[in-house]
């Protein structure tokens, strides 16, 4: 018999409750606390939430299930129900249209849209972010309320309008081998993402473990307890402009020497760069908003308590470590899986392209503090398939072709299912064994 995932957990979960019980019986020595604990991360869930991706509307399958089903995962192993996932970032571009063709704000700022025939024909505002993708998304994380503390942050798709800017047009005629042809996209207002994920709203409002937010919810942060540590996480909205750097840096000196993680939606290429997708750039057409090199010098180098920062947008993905300003060490992943469409595929989907679906893919980042030097195991399950990456023999065959062909099959499985020791974690944190 081959037990599910979560069984499995529930299993040695039993087993080594009951060796402690027995190493401790008798001795009258306190209770070993638990010493790792896994972090959820769902980066760029558009494509279950698409509209177009439905049956309702003629679709052949409803794509949000396989969302749904992610979170379903999540409930089902979070530490209040018996599993280890300590807590849950999803990194953006959590539905996928907009509402608005423009922003007033920008409107009155004097910046002008340019019609797009490509990217309005896909990413036209509509009516059915309201009705369908937003209530989704809703639901969804519905499922977690009340379970696990979370952290939302916007991505470009969840402002209110995505409009291209009159200085950087698309080109008269599109090269798909070219995607600078496609002019540059920015994104505006954020009522929609609010609705949903705002600060006085049921997901979040009165929640103990969200202590601050800034721009209603646009920037939020959350305290979470897991391995005997305390953890800040830190979410900053797309292309975060300054106030919101400063915001970030005021919640970390109130909760100073906590280990921070940072989440936002763009901020690595799949080479590892710190640079903006090109296709959506915000520093480009409006300067109030900073590029990623930016959030790395203003906020992320400045601040010795960040250790980790977590992003998606990009398709693919990377990893990369630097030291900040302090000496240490700052590990930086990304992961995006919203162009995967093997389950379009297996329904005959007929594209030129594969049609984004996602797959069920998502990040389970377990952390362990056992041994004498701390270590971050990345491993990427699919809750449709049932599978860790590396134990699925056709992953790169479906997948590393338009993803990263560059990499041998080893090497790109490897992006997916890695281990890395974070060298100087008690060093700057402590160790509270």
């Amino acid at each position: 018999m081959r037990l599910t995932t979560t069984a499995w957990r529930r299993a040695c979960a039993i087993g080594a409750a009951a060796l402690l019980l027995v190493a401790c019986a008798g001795t009258g020595t306190r209770e070993i606390p638990d010493r790792a604990f896994t972090m959820a991360v769902l980066p760029d869930t558009q494509n279950y939430m698409d509209y177009t991706h439905q049956k309702a509307e003629g679709f052949p399958f409803d794509a949000s299930e396989q969302f749904m089903a992610q979170m379903r995962y999540i409930a089902a192993n979070v530490e209040s129900a018996g599993g280890d996932i300590a807590f849950v970032s999803s990194l953006g571009d959590v539905w996928q249209h907009q509402s608005l063709a423009m922003d007033p704000e920008h409107e009155r700022r004097g910046f002008r849209r340019v019609p797009n025939p490509i990217m309005d024909a896909h990413l036209g505002p509509t009516d059915k972010v309201h009705s369908v993708e937003m209530p989704l998304a809703r639901a969804g994380f519905a499922l977690i309320d009340g379970k696990v503390p979370f952290s939302v942050v916007p991505g470009n798709h969840d402002y209110d309008a995505m409009w291209t800017d009159a200085k950087f047009p698309p080109a008269a005629t599109f090269d798909p081998r070219d995607l600078s042809g496609l002019g540059t996209l920015h994104p505006g207002g954020l009522n929609n993402f609010r609705a949903v994920f705002g600060a006085d709203q049921p997901l979040f409002k009165g929640k103990p473990w969200y202590v601050d937010s800034h721009d209603g919810g646009a920037d939020s942060a959350q305290v979470f307890e897991a391995a005997g540590y305390r953890f800040l996480h830190i979410g900053l909205q797309f292309d975060a402009p300054d106030a919101s750097l400063a915001w970030a840096a005021a919640v970390m000196r109130r909760h100073p020497g906590l280990p921070t993680i940072v989440s936002t939606h763009d901020y690595m290429s799949k080479e590892g760069e710190r640079v903006a997708n090109p296709m959506v750039d915000g520093h480009r057409v409006d300067p109030i908003h900073n590029t990623p090199q930016m959030v790395w010098d203003k906020l992320i180098s400045k601040h010795e308590q960040i250790f980790l920062v977590l992003c998606g947008h990009q398709h693919g993905q990377s990893m990369r470590v630097d030291r900040n300003n302090a000496g240490h060490e700052v590990y930086q992943v990304l992961a995006d899986y919203q162009d995967r469409g093997q389950t379009a595929i297996d329904a005959g989907v007929k594209a030129a392209y594969p049609v984004g679906i996602g797959d069920g893919w998502m990040r389970l980042m377990r952390f362990d503090f056992g041994a004498d030097v701390a270590t971050l195991e990345v491993r990427t399950y699919s809750t449709h398939y049932e599978r860790h990456s590396g134990e699925l023999p056709t992953y790169a065959q479906w997948y590393k072709a338009h993803e990263q062909p560059q990499l041998d099959d080893a090497a790109y499985l490897a992006m997916d299912d890695f281990r890395v020791e974070l060298a100087d974690f008690r060093q700057r944190f402590g160790d509270p064994r």
